[in-house]
């Protein structure tokens, strides 16, 4: 009976995993192409993006979550019947990951936003005078030190959104939080399944500190500026 137990909590685990990653991966994108539009889009895109990540700074993640939940599919779907195509259905995990990374995507947003200013524009300069693409530039001067100066960032961004994605629970999503709850109710020893899900969360802490000093050590040297 444990055994099958601990095998559901694997399951829930690796789903954790899956919801953590992707979310991370809209978070990044969406954040990278609101910093973009913070420096240099026209103004009237600027305004939106400054409208964004204020807002969504400033509501909790649950929330904007159940409203995602609730109310996402059905202005997704009104936009579609404009356009004649049919209605989507939400799961939970769509939701959820939609919601995390909408949420994220704001404090990402940010974390782009400052690397870039970081970025020495003199050393552009130089490069453009050498007779430098813009692509040659982007890719070998200012891609790997915006990185640099962004990592501590992406870090504590991600750890955040870690933390948070234990709330898809709530939405019915069978990750390892919602797992926990329930094999915790049959077994009437929530402590021990709650341990084992802190444990899962720790490790996982572990080895994203890990990975983040290895990629700010592969950095360091475009962050001083080399």
């Amino acid at each position: 009976m444990a055994e099958e137990y601990l095998h559901l909590m694997g399951r829930g685990a690796l789903l954790s995993l899956r919801v953590m990653l992707t979310s991370l991966a809209v978070a990044l994108v969406l954040g990278f192409i609101n910093g973009v539009i913070k420096l240099f889009g026209p103004r009237w895109l600027r305004a939106i993006s400054w409208s964004y990540t204020t807002i969504v700074r400033g509501i909790p993640e649950l929330v904007v979550m159940l409203l995602m939940f609730f109310g996402g599919e059905m202005v997704l779907n009104m936009l579609l019947n404009m356009l004649g195509i049919g209605a989507l259905r939400f799961n939970s995990f769509i939701s959820g990951v939609l919601a995390l990374g909408f949420v994220f995507g704001a404090y990402f947003t940010e974390t782009f936003r400052g690397a870039f200013q970081n970025v020495d524009k003199g050393q552009l300069e130089a490069a453009a005078a050498f007779g430098m693409s813009t692509g040659q530039m982007c890719r070998r001067i200012l891609a790997p030190q915006m990185l640099a100066f962004a990592i501590p960032g992406i870090n504590n961004n991600w750890l955040g959104l870690m933390k948070a994605s234990a709330l898809v629970s709530l939405l019915g999503l069978e990750d390892m939080v919602w797992l926990a709850e329930q094999t915790g109710r049959a077994t009437h020893k929530p402590f021990l399944f709650y341990l084992i899900v802190s444990l899962i969360f720790l490790s996982i802490t572990a080895c994203s500190g890990w990975f983040f000093r290895y990629l700010s050590r592969r950095y360091a040297f475009y962050g001083a500026g080399g």
